[in-house]
């Protein structure tokens, strides 16, 4: 099983969702982000950056983060992505629609690239449906995993552009787990996490 380190900066739902046992389980540990330093990140093969992150920490932290990749591991990207933390990912704000699945005929637009991939037999296209805060137009012989129909991708896994892989998604399954709402979030992280544990990635 690979080591799972999550950074987390002390709010509440990030607190939730990756101190829950059944989530926990899979979680080697959790960095307190102003406490990165005490940290030797060598120990772990998958970190996760969750949304919702003090950016100034992130920012000030980001040549760790690249010779994290470098030495060929993965970090998950949680959330939108308005900054250039990750390269070629090209992130694009999209106006979030709270209540698609209200309307009319509702579709949420999301549909699957690759059904094959593993992390498919941990989550269905069903458990990846809430809502979006944008879309990426990455560069590169990227894996697409998640999209909009007739606009970007929502979930990409990247292993061309650093020594690394990483694994982008708009989604923000933590944050409303953590937050008590938005059940599709749970099947989410039911599936991801044991995935990024397990799966073939």
């Amino acid at each position: 099983m690979r080591k799972i380190a999550v950074l987390y900066s002390g709010s509440a739902h990030q607190h939730r969702s990756f101190t829950d046992p059944k989530f926990a389980a899979y979680i080697t540990e959790l960095i307190y982000l102003p406490r990165i330093t005490e940290h030797d990140l060598h120990a772990y093969d998958v970190l996760i950056v969750p949304s919702q992150l003090h950016q100034g920490q992130v920012t000030a932290n980001m040549e760790r983060f690249n010779d994290f990749l470098a030495q060929g591991k993965t970090i998950v990207a949680l959330g939108a992505q308005h900054q250039s933390w990750f390269p070629a990912h090209n992130w694009e704000s999209r106006t979030v629609n709270f209540w698609w699945w209200r309307e009319k005929d509702a579709r949420s637009g999301l549909v699957l690239q690759q059904p094959e991939h593993d992390l498919f037999r941990y989550i269905t296209l069903e458990d990846a449906t809430w809502h979006y805060h944008g879309v990426f137009f990455p560069t590169g012989e990227v894996e697409t995993l998640i999209k909009i129909e007739n606009d970007g991708a929502i979930l990409y896994i990247d292993k061309v552009t650093t020594p690394g892989t990483l694994i982008m998604t708009t989604l923000d399954p933590e944050y409303h787990y953590g937050s008590y709402f938005m059940p599709a979030t749970e099947r989410f992280l039911n599936g991801f996490i044991p995935w990024l544990a397990e799966g073939t990635l």
